[in-house]
Order: C-alpha cells, then sequence, then structure tokens
C-alpha cells in the first residue's frame, strides 16, 4: 500500500533528509585512500548520533549505519576493519537517517584520488540517470516514466548494465515502502500513477557490464554478475501538485535561501 505523506508528515521527513544531505556534506571529503569502509561508516555514525538521530538500516538489521560498496559491489557492502579504500575506487556511501521517526535515504558514490575515465564516466551517467528520473517524477506521470528515462540514458545511450533485481522505493515513514521503482524495464511491477503525497526513493544502480547480479555468502552484499564496476547514486524527493523537491539535495542550504 502506498502510503501519501501529508504536509506535517513531509515536513518531518525533510528536517531528517536535510540533515543527510549536511552528513554527506561533512563525510565525502573525508573519504580517502588507506581508510577502512569501517572508518567511513564511524563518520556517519558518530555524525548522526551527535545530531539527534538514529540509523535507519539498524531496523533492518544491517550490521552498520551505512552501507559502503566498492567498486564491483553494487549495494549493501558492510563495513568492516579489513577493508582498504584504495587510489582509484569507486566507494558507493548509502546511508538512512531515523529522525524522530521520520526516514531519509540517500546514497553518493565518491571517486577516490586518480580513477580510471571509464569508470568516472560511469558515475557521471549514473548520475544523469538520476537526474532524468527526478525529471521524470511528477505528478499525473506513473512511475514507468521514471524507470524509462533512466534506462533510456544508460543502456540504450551508453550500453551499461542496468540493475534490475532492485529497485527504488517509497520512502519516509519506514526503510522500505511501495511502489517499488525499477530502473529497467526488467524490473517491472505494478505502474501506478505517481501523485501529490509521495515520498520516493530514486536510485540509479548502474553497471559498467552486465545488468545481472549476485548475492553473496555474507546474505547482504550484491556485486555484479562480471565483476566489473558499478554506481549508485540515490535521492529522496517529494511529490507536491506542482513540482517535485530534492529532498536530500547537498546545497538544499542555499537553494532554500
Amino acid at each position: 500500500m502506498i502510503r501519501i505523506k501529508n504536509e506535517k508528515q513531509i515536513e518531518g521527513i525533510r528536517r531528517s533528509c536535510h540533515l543527510l544531505a549536511d552528513m554527506f556534506n561533512k563525510v565525502i571529503p573525508q573519504v580517502k585512500a588507506g581508510m577502512s569502509t569501517k572508518d567511513i561508516d564511524d563518520l556517519c555514525k558518530n555524525f548522526i548520533t551527535s545530531h539527534g538521530g538514529k540509523p535507519a538500516w539498524y531496523r533492518e538489521d544491517f550490521p552498520g549505519a551505512a552501507c559502503v560498496s566498492v567498486n564491483e559491489e553494487v549495494i549493501h557492502g558492510i563495513p568492516s576493519k579489513k577493508k582498504i579504500i584504495r587510489d582509484g575506487d569507486l566507494v558507493s556511501i548509502d546511508v538512512g537517517i531515523d529522525l524522530g521517526g521520520f526516514i531519509s535515504d540517500s546514497t553518493h558514490t565518491v571517486l577516490v584520488g586518480n580513477v580510471r575515465p571509464e569508470w568516472k564516466k560511469l558515475d557521471d551517467v549514473t548520475r544523469e540517470c538520476l537526474e532524468a528520473g527526478i525529471q521524470a517524477c511528477k505528478a499525473g506521470n506513473r512511475i514507468s516514466d521514471i524507470t524509462k528515462a533512466v534506462y533510456e540514458i544508460a543502456h540504450k545511450k551508453h550500453g551499461y548494465g542496468v540493475v534490475y533485481e532492485y529497485c527504488g522505493h517509497g520512502v519516509g515513514l519506514d526503510v522500505h515502502e511501495d511502489p517499488t521503482i525499477p530502473n529497467s524495464p526488467k524490473g517491472r511491477d505494478s505502474n501506478p500513477r505517481i501523485q501529490p503525497g509521495m515520498v520516493l526513493a530514486i536510485e540509479p544502480m548502474i553497471n559498467l557490464g552486465v545488468d545481472e547480479v549476485e548475492l553473496l555468502d555474507n546474505g547482504w552484499t550484491v556485486v555484479t554478475e562480471d565483476g566489473l564496476c558499478s554506481a549508485h547514486e540515490e535521492h529522496t524527493v517529494a511529490v507536491f501538485p506542482d513540482h517535485t523537491e530534492i529532498l536530500t539535495a547537498l546545497d538544499w542550504r542555499t537553494s532554500a535561501l
């Protein structure tokens, strides 16, 4: 069931999202070669808890405040002291905050040091896909319009693999809500019309190679089937009758003035 949020609920979700954007603004510049994925997780957790929030993933028993996925890891990389970031890595940091019961969700892929050009292009295109998906997320459109916008750029224009086994989703009062938001027609589900009051996490997961992914034995981490790199970008947005607001925009302070 799709949960339509009222004005008070959206304001609570907005505060959670703005806190998450502030966290990314502080954490992203600190990510560098030589640190562990657990170090990144600690930075995220310390920021969240020091600002009165709780890591949202704890609701789903994930063993970290952040999913930190490196290179061929698509999503749900488990933070570890043994996993060391190297020069040239792509590091996707996926974090949610529970702030007074209101949930935010966002992901940014960080390019560490001297990243090979084809990997940088992959992330550039993934960001372009996210922007296109958000542009298609308008009241009166359908979820498939978001899917089409992402897929047209990633696969038809650039020939990249588009993850279809995992999708975007509703968010705000829980971590994962209806509807699902596929990035590929292969992930087709129900196709509801986009309505004012929806809060959605739009998150292209784009692979350098094939579409297909595998789940590791740890039960969490998803990797590309061919071992090639993946990029992941995500924003939480709120739909209004006449516009769609990017709640997790990193420049929310400036854009709100």
